[in-house]
């Protein structure tokens, strides 16, 4: 439920801190008090748009927070999710706008995207304003109504993968017809694309680097021909002078005769043995770099460039390597297959797509089974609430019926049904669609009945409605309050209200009031309850002069619940 609600520099409201309990509770005030300021507040914690409107005048930041404590159900769908409880099992909102049009959100004081504001906020509490309610009116929100009261969840997955495979053939079959529509320009393309690639023979993955490493040692051909020679000559093959290594010889010869005279004169000439090797084996390395004959430097160096330049050719138009440039070769000549073979291929999507209309439609009147039992006791529930709600010739069914094209089931993502919430409110009226005869009064009843039903099915956390007794008389809205206070024994109801009769059913009353402090105007919100409750009904009731009888019929009101109470 939502435990408490900050508010601050939104309109009239400087700083406004509420703490709400279970149950039902209501909200008066007098009207331009700020009773809007709590609605347009939670709808910028469900990600309403950024709201610079709603900016105390004056001010450049407005901020709004709201905690709430979860049921398991809702812990585990905001997990999901990526933002879980705390170790209370609470979880906190805040949104903060500035004039400039910037927006911030936290959840649980970590900094998150809007987007995640509309994930979250639906998990914990639903607001039923007039335009909202008059989105039932909508029959393309009538299927969706409908899946939350059934236990169908496991059919509407079997059917979105049915839907997936079906679309996903679909797709395949459309680019199959474009593609043989064109089949001839197509085939001269690639077929020109691989006649390109072969033509370059690429073999070994990392040749373009060999041969660039090739190429860099020809350049310097020169510095490794003189620099080479050198090494070479002065450690083993000169002409003109000793080498290092024939010299290291005659001293290890030198050092072997003086075994019996000098201490470990063996071990050291065994030492110059190994630095002989060791030299030797260093002139030997240097001597194939000046053996490899890589023929005429010059003439081999412009066909190393020829052959890079055609591998970057092909790699800035198949790929950004020679291995990609080979993978894009055997797309090409998978797409020249598919295309030579078109009419088969066609032929094996036409089937498989026959196979994937058989799942769907099979998944599609397994899910309208499931929504036909539901429709069958949904409207059993709604039509009782709504002769309760004092619509006693009201008729209410839901109809699902198959959706067809010509003979055919007519597949949608959200199923093969069409959905319609049926009303007739008057005697000898015929049943119409929902959102073409009720009027905003009965909008609101039916609103009510639908979201008592839904409760009872689903974790729905806060419920919040918006002056629901708009456009019903004071009978009619005893009754919707009596409903309310029902409805608030399973969940969290809050409603904002004109109606005594509302007001008076509710256990618990909050008051919102504005006065004049530093010369602004401020609204504040607290609690009422007694004789402070009574007057205010009284007010309700009677508008700018409250007599005593108008008292008296406040005192009634909140005596009836009481005794209903108890």
């Amino acid at each position: 439920m939502l435990s408490s609600l900050s508010i601050e520099n939104i309109a009239v409201a400087r700083q406004l801190d509420i703490s709400f309990g279970e149950g039902f509770t209501v909200i008066t005030g007098r009207t331009g008090a700020g009773k809007s300021i709590l609605i347009d507040s939670l709808l910028l914690l469900c990600g309403a748009k950024n709201g610079r409107e709603l900016l105390r005048t004056g001010e450049e930041r407005a901020t709004v927070s709201a905690v709430f404590s979860c049921t398991p159900s809702m812990a585990e769908r905001l997990d999901t999710l990526g933002y879980p409880p705390d170790e209370n099992g609470e979880i906190s909102l805040f949104r903060a706008i500035t004039a400039d049009g910037r927006s911030t959100v936290k959840i649980n004081r970590r900094t998150a995207p809007l987007s995640a504001l509309k994930e979250t906020a639906p998990i914990l509490l639903s607001i039923q304003t007039q335009s909202e309610r008059s989105d039932f009116a909508d029959k393309a929100t009538y299927p969706a109504l409908l899946d939350a009261f059934a236990d169908d969840e496991a059919e509407r997955a079997e059917y979105a993968d049915a839907y997936a495979a079906l679309t996903e053939v679909k797709a395949q079959i459309a680019a199959q017809r474009e593609a043989m529509s064109q089949r001839e320009m197509l085939l001269d393309i690639l077929r020109y694309q691989k006649k390109e690639i072969d033509s370059a023979r690429l073999t070994a993955d990392d040749e373009e680097e060999r041969l660039i490493r090739l190429r860099t040692r020809l350049k310097s051909l020169e510095k490794v021909t003189k620099y080479a020679g050198i090494v070479v000559k002065a450690l083993s093959e000169s002409e003109k002078g000793a080498t290092a290594a024939y010299l290291i010889e005659r001293a290890e010869n030198a050092l072997s005769q003086l075994g019996e005279v000098v201490e470990g004169a063996d071990e050291m000439a065994a030492r110059l043995a190994n630095y002989r090797y060791e030299i030797l084996d260093i002139a030997e390395r240097v001597r194939d770099a000046l053996d490899e004959d890589v023929g005429d430097p010059a003439e081999k160096l412009t066909q190393i460039e020829a052959r890079l330049a055609l591998i970057e050719k092909l790699e800035r138009k198949y790929g950004a390597t020679i291995a990609e440039v080979k993978a894009k070769r055997a797309q090409i000549g998978q797409k020249i297959a598919d295309l030579e073979d078109g009419d088969f291929r066609l032929a094996e999507l036409e089937k498989r797509l026959a196979g994937e209309v058989t799942r769907a439609g099979d998944a599609a009147v397994r899910l309208r089974a499931k929504r036909t039992a539901a429709a069958e006791k949904l409207s059993a529930e709604i039509l009782s609430s709504l002769r309760f709600l004092d619509m006693p010739k009201v008729r209410f069914r839901i109809a699902v019926t198959p959706l067809t094209e010509k003979g055919t089931p007519l597949f949608r993502a959200d199923g093969c049904d069409d959905v319609d919430f049926l009303i007739s409110v008057n005697a000898g009226e015929e049943l119409g669609s929902l959102g073409r005869v009720s009027s905003g009064g009965e909008l609101s009843r039916i609103t009510l009945a639908l979201k008592t039903a839904l409760a009872g099915k689903n974790d729905s956390g806060t419920m919040i409605f918006d002056e629901i007794d708009t456009g019903v008389s004071g009978g009619t809205a005893e009754r919707i309050g009596i409903m309310l206070e029902r409805l608030g024994r399973n969940t969290q109801v809050i409603s904002v209200t004109h109606s005594p009769q509302i007001a008076s059913v509710a256990p618990r009353h909050l008051l919102i009031e504005k006065h004049e402090e530093d010369g602004r105007t401020e609204s504040t919100v607290r609690e009422i309850t007694g004789e402070e409750r009574t007057a205010e009904i009284a007010r309700i009731i009677g508008g700018i002069s409250v007599t005593e009888k108008q008292t008296a019929a406040a005192r009634e009101m909140l005596t009836k619940r009481t005794k209903n109470e108890g």
